[in-house]
């Protein structure tokens, strides 16, 4: 039976222009994570699978949280393999020796990794909104119109397009009609588009993407470029989870105060003063790990003397009545020298949102708002200030011994 829909991700170990590039670190995540985790992202998707014909790009992508159930053949690897042939094989692959067989198929490149959130749902429905459409392309605006480009004709240039003008490339942009590059991010295609021999039909359904989330990467060039879009978008765009598996290379750790270090609760005196609870535990495993030199702030949007008074005693610089956590957190760790991807953020609620967002490693205490479960690359076992923070300080020890 047709159902389902499969995540299909092609990465094969040839890659001549980058080489490795399918596992080359983009943003401190191997570049086949991007596309894992906007296919683990999805509700539309019932099977995320890897194509590739490397075991260690298959081994990777199985700790990123992928299926790789067969290694593709060479012959489908090589550099002008087209993309139809390999969706073909992984289908018939499946349904042979797996009996699933999906009635759609998403093609998320790697290549393309710069995905806003939402976006794999956002293509399937569209797609089933329209049932005369054999397929889906994310496109966006070119920013080079594509009737004002040249060939070579032996010794002079002949232009790329017809138009009704005699002289399209002399008109102006706006006299010009729109259009659109295909940007790799994500192709939905039918069950039955596929089996007919395309990958696209004759009925190609739009989505647009904003131009800010276009990255292709055949270059080095556009690898850098790539990395600034992502960081410069972050907060719109979908991240790989961190693993416990890397720990070692963070170099801060930055913490809330208020759910964090206390256990949330405010206990009011007579006198109007305040007290809070916190856990001795989470004291010593900071002075472990300060004594390691591992650097810790503490980053507040309250003013209060108990957090000063606690932060002191700890050692811990701590930074009080902040209007914007992110702006303080990006502005100690250039400070220190210390790239966002190499700091561990620890919050509890939705005032940390944008400093777990912005963090090479975003945790949160097992008793945290539920807003912010899903920015979470780790949820501690221990709440917050019943021992959270010893938690995260004895793994980092753990971690950082040579």
């Amino acid at each position: 039976m047709v159902t389902g829909t499969l995540a299909l991700i092609p990465a094969r170990g040839g890659s001549k222009s980058i080489p490795r590039k399918n596992i080359r670190a983009f943003r401190g995540h191997a570049l086949i994570a991007w596309s894992i985790a906007a296919a683990r992202e999805s509700a539309s998707v019932d099977r995320i699978v890897v194509t590739t014909d490397d075991e260690e790009i298959r081994d990777v992508a199985i700790a990123c949280g992928a299926d790789a159930p067969f290694l593709r053949p060479a012959e489908l690897a090589q550099d002008d393999t087209t993309d139809l042939p390999v969706v073909q094989h992984a289908i018939h692959w499946l349904q042979q020796h797996e009996g699933f067989d999906p009635a759609l198929i998403v093609q998320l490149r790697p290549t393309s990794p710069i995905r806003p959130r939402g976006l794999v749902d956002a293509a399937v429905a569209r797609l089933c909104a329209e049932p005369s459409g054999h397929s889906l392309r994310a496109v966006t605006e070119a920013g080079q119109n594509p009737y004002k480009m040249w060939r070579m004709r032996e010794e002079f240039l002949e232009p790329l397009m017809a138009h009704h003008s005699i002289e399209p490339y002399n008109l102006p942009r706006q006299a010009l009609p729109s259009t659109y590059w295909q940007t790799g991010h994500i192709d939905v295609m039918r069950r039955a588009t596929v089996d007919e021999g395309s990958l696209s039909g004759l009925s190609i359904v739009p989505l647009r993407v904003e131009p800010r989330f276009a990255a292709d990467l055949d270059t080095e060039d556009q690898w850098e470029h790539a990395e600034w879009l992502a960081g410069r978008h972050r907060d719109d765009i979908v991240y790989p989870r961190r693993s416990l598996d890397d720990l070692q290379r963070y170099r801060l750790l930055a913490l809330d105060f208020d759910g964090v270090l206390t256990d949330n609760r405010v206990i009011v005196h007579e006198d109007g003063g305040e007290s809070v609870v916190c856990d001795r535990g989470d004291g010593l495993g900071l002075a472990a790990l300060r004594a390691r030199g591992f650097p810790v702030v503490v980053l507040s949007s309250e003013t209060h003397p108990v957090v000063s008074a606690r932060c002191r005693k700890l050692g811990i610089p701590c930074r009080q009545g902040l209007g914007d956590k992110g702006a303080a957190l990006r502005e100690y760790a250039a400070q220190l020298g210390v790239p966002l991807e190499d700091v561990i953020y620890v919050g509890n609620d939705v005032n940390d949102l944008e400093c777990l967002r912005m963090a090479g490693l975003a945790v949160i205490p097992a008793d945290a708002h539920p807003a912010v479960h899903a920015e979470a690359d780790w949820t501690l076992s221990h709440a917050g200030g019943r021992g959270a923070v010893r938690e995260l300080c004895d793994l980092l020890l753990g971690a950082t011994v040579t």
